[in-house]
């Protein structure tokens, strides 16, 4: 039987109306042209323009991926939006073999773990290990300041049952509101996706969410008529 011909991925992703993903097709396209590598597919996602059921992230690309193909991006930080997200994707590619370039930092790993990308990876995990301390303070912080103002926190007895999730809600906020799969967020934790998604839904995370945001721009519309009504008094 003939051996399938690898195939070489061109990933770019942009998140917000001010990004223009032309720009980075057109570096990947430019890469290509002087090394001579023919690119087999472009994977162009606009998460500000797709609804959560057609988005497809890095980690459905990786269902795609197959031991020997290439995975271009025209920046690390097109992979995800957390060092931790980076992290997983970085060691899923190895791990299923795959080559890896990124334009900007020049990085080219060639799907094994050798002298060159040990280093790296280690180096990632550290960084996400230091970011999930960072997340696990704030949050600690956070409800020591709900504590002070007398608020009575967690849940009442009977309620509902304790999880090993608990006292990661804010980490899985964040991690939906950058639109990271329950798959990738499931695998950072260490839990299946079936206890994920019944954590959220038992606590309500997105239902929070919604209720932030919307506070969020309550608060900006309040700021802009104090700076709007200030101006008006100068003069």
């Amino acid at each position: 039987m003939k051996k399938s011909k690898c195939k070489v991925y061109a990933y770019c992703r942009v998140s917000t109306e001010d990004q223009d993903i032309n720009i980075q097709k057109l570096s990947i396209l430019e890469y290509a042209r002087i090394h001579k590598i023919n690119v087999s597919d472009f994977i162009m996602i606009e998460a500000t323009d797709c609804q959560d059921e057609k988005y497809r992230s890095i980690d459905e690309l990786m269902e795609d991926l197959n031991a020997g193909d290439t995975l271009i991006v025209s920046e690390l930080s097109r992979l995800g939006r957390s060092v931790g997200q980076i992290s997983c994707t970085v060691d899923d590619l190895i791990a299923k073999k795959i080559r890896f370039i990124t334009i900007k930092e020049d990085i080219h790993i060639n799907g094994k773990n050798n002298v060159q990308t040990i280093p790296l990876i280690s180096c990632f995990s550290m960084l996400a290990e230091i970011e999930r301390e960072l997340i696990s303070e704030h949050t600690k912080e956070g409800l020591e300041a709900e504590r002070a103002k007398g608020k009575q926190l967690g849940m009442s007895k009977g309620s509902r049952g304790t999880s090993m999730l608990d006292g990661k809600e804010e980490f899985i906020k964040m991690e939906l509101k950058y639109r990271v799969s329950v798959a990738a967020i499931s695998r950072k934790l260490g839990c299946s996706q079936s206890n994920l998604i019944n954590f959220i839904e038992t606590r309500k995370l997105k239902e929070e969410m919604k209720k932030e945001a919307k506070t969020i721009s309550i608060d900006k519309d309040k700021s802009y008529n104090r700076i709007h009504i200030s101006n008006v008094d100068d003069k």
